[in-house]
């Protein structure tokens, strides 16, 4: 019987005229998955350890990802939560320790114990004391802010610098940390920079109002907190010219003078962002967000007019006045005023 001729058997391929199902299989699926130069993210599920292809381009175009639910993930949905995003940083604790140190130098005035008797000493300590305390206190005002609107739902700033405390590396650090220095410097008046890192469009307008107020309430508790120190270790009927004391009293009248400013209804301060949600998606509400800065610096410059300065300082000094038991609490706050402005005695 005659063999069959090899032509034929060509001849019984499939009509589409694709190869042999051994020619059409990826060679790379026959070689052993540590040989593959893959990333391991694309090669192996999530959780189960299950080596996956790379996931094919979904509807649109646009790339599919391993375990893609076809939402975009933001950038916060790309790092793992962890608690240590709240813990205060190094940073901060070094400032704190350099701002109790200060506070116990100022307390036993030590530079007077370092100078020759009788020669006359400018105290540098007591205004480096209040420097640093208000660094503190901005640090938790914009805490405050960061708090607020993780809680409210931006979880933007999960794990950075404002969440953590620390004014150093603040991604708007003029804004937060270099303004109120300088208004600090200048004015002698508490006045914080606006938030500008808060994500507005991601909260509802009950939220906004909530996160807006956070950063003033910070200053009124810290006020609280400063004013009651000092009551104490000054009793009714009692004065004092100790340099920590009087620091910490300037500081409570810094701290009161930032809530009060700051509710302002103006662009650049909290007080614009409580009213911002009730007037609707106007064009010149977002103008006014982008120039933020400017606004608060006109608001420092009117206020540092010596007529508008004077006037603040009497407002406070009779909150004080009315609010707190001792009288003389003004006295020692305009003491501490002296302190810090040592260049101009």
């Amino acid at each position: 019987m005659p063999t069959p001729d090899p032509s034929q058997k060509a001849e019984t391929t499939d009509a589409s005229g694709s190869p042999p199902e051994e020619i059409t299989a990826d060679p790379w699926e026959r070689m052993p998955e540590d040989a593959l130069n893959r990333p391991e993210s694309a090669r192996r599920g999530p959780g189960t350890g299950a080596v996956v292809p790379d996931a094919p381009a979904g509807e649109g175009g646009r790339v599919g990802k391993v375990g893609d639910t076809g939402s975009e993930p933001t950038g916060d949905d790309e790092r793992t939560p962890s608690p240590l995003d709240f813990l205060p940083s190094p940073l901060f604790v070094l400032l704190l320790g350099l701002t109790g140190f200060a506070g116990w130098a100022s307390w036993r005035a030590v530079e007077l114990d370092w100078a020759a008797e009788g020669a006359s000493v400018t105290p540098l300590i007591p205004p480096l004391f209040i420097l640093l305390g208000w660094l503190v206190s901005t640090a938790v005002h914009e805490f405050a802010h960061a708090l607020a609107a993780h809680l409210a739902g931006d979880r933007s700033q999960r794990g950075g610098a404002y969440l953590r405390l620390n004014p150093f590396a603040y991604r708007h650090a003029f804004a937060g940390t270099v303004l109120p220095v300088l208004y600090l410097g200048f004015g002698a008046f508490g006045m914080n920079g606006p938030p500008v890192f808060v994500d507005w469009d991601r909260l509802t307008r009950g939220r906004r109002v909530l996160v807006a107020l956070a950063g003033p309430l910070a200053n009124l508790l810290l006020f609280a907190a400063l004013a009651t120190t000092v009551s104490i270790l000054v009793p009714v009927g009692n004065d004092t010219t100790n340099w920590a004391i009087s620091a910490l009293a300037f500081l409570a009248f810094l701290n009161l003078t930032s809530a009060l400013v700051n509710l302002l209804p103006i662009p650049g301060l909290d007080g614009f962002e409580v009213l911002a949600p009730w007037v609707g998606a106007r064009p010149w509400v977002s103008t006014a967000r982008v120039n933020a800065l400017f606004g608060s610096v006109l608001v420092f410059a009117i206020l540092w007019f010596p007529a508008l300065n004077q006037w603040l300082v009497d407002l406070v000094y009779s909150l004080l006045t009315l609010v707190l038991p001792n009288p003389v609490f003004s006295g020692i706050v305009f003491y501490g005023e002296l302190l810090l402005r040592f260049w101009s005695g």
